[in-house]
């Protein structure tokens, strides 16, 4: 085993750190119901949330190269992500639901198993014996069912145009000392030093929140938390915000007003000078802009915490109400093969690596860098709803939101913050 293959089982394995315990572009294409599924068409309905143009184009190609291959003929319906992530209760617990959707591993995708709302697909991991057992793992409910196939996975950094940085005279920092002394240099240049996307996408806050508690607190306390067995109100959380305080005079004020994709734009036009983004932002960017843009690891601030990064997995589960079980797992095992993969890796901005080892990822220096950063990490998280789940995600938004608004009432937000919390994990 030598190269691409050698380098992805190593990173891999990483994922196996996670147990068993573990956002997203959007403009609405479709107003297709919930119900649509595949009774009356004799078709398998996929519910997309890869709204962006890049990554819905990638979808289109990947749904027409399976519908030649004589299978059941799927229909693809993209919905804007956030409207996606708030019906996608009510989508699951419809009487004639969509049969497949795009979604997210681990934690996020066992809620729902837990409700027994999803397919068991156990019988399409026969054919995935390459995929390694950490992947296995975040794709197995806590009952011991396979209920999801990943399809793909990528990283988060603060993003930034190399270009601006040269123009600007300064370089990526290390350390969080070094970081705030950019944003002064960069403030001094008269551009906001960090952009933010809150408008319809506050969840993107989120990654703030999940970056500073791993640095300050550690993956294993971040995990913990947001598995309900810990509470927002600890003084270990309160220490992540009096933290992040220090650098909320160089957040571009803009940016509550507007989603991610307007905050990549400022990005790019040098409005802004960096972002803490996942590379799906860059299936919003021109893809001639894409060789300026780079990203440095989001600063370390303890060095005796073992650095942990965010590294989501994205692919399928499927209703257990599904029309045509059989067609549904003839779809899952063909997503789960390199060459379904590649197609939206070769469709899209190439910024997300295939789960399948076999896979080919983008041959670019972004990429490379990416997969460095994620493979010498001492510990891997997915995203804070992954890593509890789709019902927590709104705690969290009205949280941040309003911290970020009033940030001397860290106290007060943090005890409505666990009351919400603890209203979530009872239901």
């Amino acid at each position: 085993m030598t190269g691409l293959a050698a380098d992805r089982r190593t990173f891999l394995k990483g994922l196996g750190l996670l147990g068993a315990a573990t956002l997203v572009p959007g403009c609405a294409t479709s107003t297709k119901s919930p119900g649509s599924g595949s009774a009356a068409t004799g078709e398998l309905a996929l519910q997309s949330n890869l709204s962006s143009e890049q990554a819905k184009a990638a979808m289109e190609k990947i749904v027409a190269a399976y519908n030649k291959t004589g299978g059941s003929q799927v229909k693809l319906n993209t919905v804007a992500s956030e409207i996606f992530r708030t019906q996608l209760p009510t989508y699951l617990t419809s009487a004639n639901p969509p049969d497949v959707y795009t979604w997210y591993a681990g934690s996020v995708a066992d809620s729902y198993a837990k409700k027994d709302l999803l397919l068991d697909v156990s019988s399409v991991w026969d054919s995935m014996g390459n995929y390694p057992k950490s992947m296995q793992t975040l794709s197995t409910s806590s009952a011991g069912q396979k209920i999801f196939v990943p399809t793909s996975y990528y990283w988060w950094g603060m993003f930034y145009r190399k270009s601006n940085f040269a123009k600007w005279g300064v370089t990526p920092p290390k350390t969080w000392d070094e970081f705030v002394a950019v944003c002064k240099t960069i403030q001094s240049k008269g551009i906001p030093p960090i952009g933010i996307g809150l408008g319809d996408t506050p969840w993107v806050a989120s990654a703030w929140f999940d970056y500073l508690n791993i640095r300050i607190n550690g993956a294993p306390f971040h995990r913990q938390l947001l598995a309900g067995q810990g509470n927002f109100t600890d003084p270990k959380v309160k220490a992540v915000f009096t933290k992040w305080r220090e650098v909320l005079p160089y957040f571009d004020p803009k940016g509550k007003s507007f989603p991610f994709q307007e905050a990549t734009s400022a990005l790019l036009a040098g409005k802004t000078g960096m972002f803490l983004i996942g590379t799906f932002f860059a299936d919003s960017a021109p893809k001639d802009a894409l060789d300026d843009i780079d990203f440095f690891q989001f600063p370390i601030i303890d060095p005796a915490v073992p650095v942990a990064e965010e590294a989501p997995t994205d692919g399928y589960f499927a209703s257990k109400k599904a029309k045509d079980p059989d067609g549904v797992k003839k779809f899952l095992t063909w997503l789960a093969t390199p060459e379904a993969q590649e197609i939206y890796v070769q469709s899209s901005s190439g910024t997300a690596i295939p789960a399948n080892p076999d896979g080919k990822s983008a041959d670019t220096a972004l990429v490379k860098k990416g997969k460095a950063m994620i493979e010498s990490a001492a510990e891997l998280t997915q995203f804070f709803n992954r890593d509890s789940s789709d019902a927590l995600q709104p705690t969290a938004d009205a949280a941040l939101t309003k911290f970020l608004d009033k940030p001397d009432q860290i106290d007060q937000i943090l005890t409505t913050w666990q009351a919400a919390a603890e209203k979530v994990f009872k239901a």
